[in-house]
């Protein structure tokens, strides 16, 4: 019988953001973020986005994604509130390699407010650091600059662009591509609190 490898069960702190596990209780506004037509341009999501998908993603999809050793999602929320801001999670995760890709959404009502780059630093840290990963990777469709800045604002580097690569309901795109790496924590550190 084989060990499945999967990320701990973890909760981080920055300065201004709880990185924990979704619950129910974040439904609603996960089915307020995915809906907005914003999120729903970058991110090929069910369209339309209900408050059945919402449940679904925090009761069970959102957990399945750490059991099965592919990644790990955090809800990102106010440390005082606790209402849910956005997501940031790894997937396509190699174990052999030590590898995993970061995804983000943030919730309209916080854009422009530098959560998500807040939120991508801490899981690099965390990812990098405290898991003993090698690489980073983070991808996003070449129209994208909001997410691009994040990338960049996070503390990745852009690599290059790989064509038509990308998903997105108006069909294919090609994605820029950023990566991080523990050499690169060393020259810029970033911190995230276990």
């Amino acid at each position: 019988m084989t060990e499945t490898n999967v990320f701990p069960d973890t909760v981080l702190r920055t300065e201004r953001l709880l990185l924990r596990p979704f619950t129910p209780d974040d439904a609603h506004d996960t089915w307020a973020s995915c809906a907005d037509p914003e999120t729903q341009r970058w991110l090929p999501l069910p369209r339309p986005y209900t408050r059945k998908d919402a449940t679904a993603w925090c009761t069970t999809g959102s957990h399945a994604l750490r059991e099965s050793g592919d990644g790990i999602h955090f809800a990102v929320a106010g440390p005082d509130d606790g209402r849910l801001l956005g997501t940031v999670g790894l997937k396509r995760t190699d174990w052999r390699v030590r590898t995993s890709e970061a995804g983000y959404w943030v919730a309209p009502w916080v854009r422009g407010r530098g959560v998500a780059t807040e939120a991508t630093r801490a899981l690099a840290a965390w990812l990098l650091s405290d898991q003993g990963f090698q690489r980073l990777e983070l991808r996003a469709a070449t129209g994208n600059i909001a997410s691009q800045r994040v990338a960049v604002k996070a503390g990745l580097r852009r690599e290059g662009v790989l064509r038509n690569a990308g998903f997105v309901h108006t069909g294919r795109v090609d994605l820029v591509v950023f990566s991080l790496v523990p050499g690169d924590l060393a020259a810029a550190p970033v911190k995230a609190h276990g």
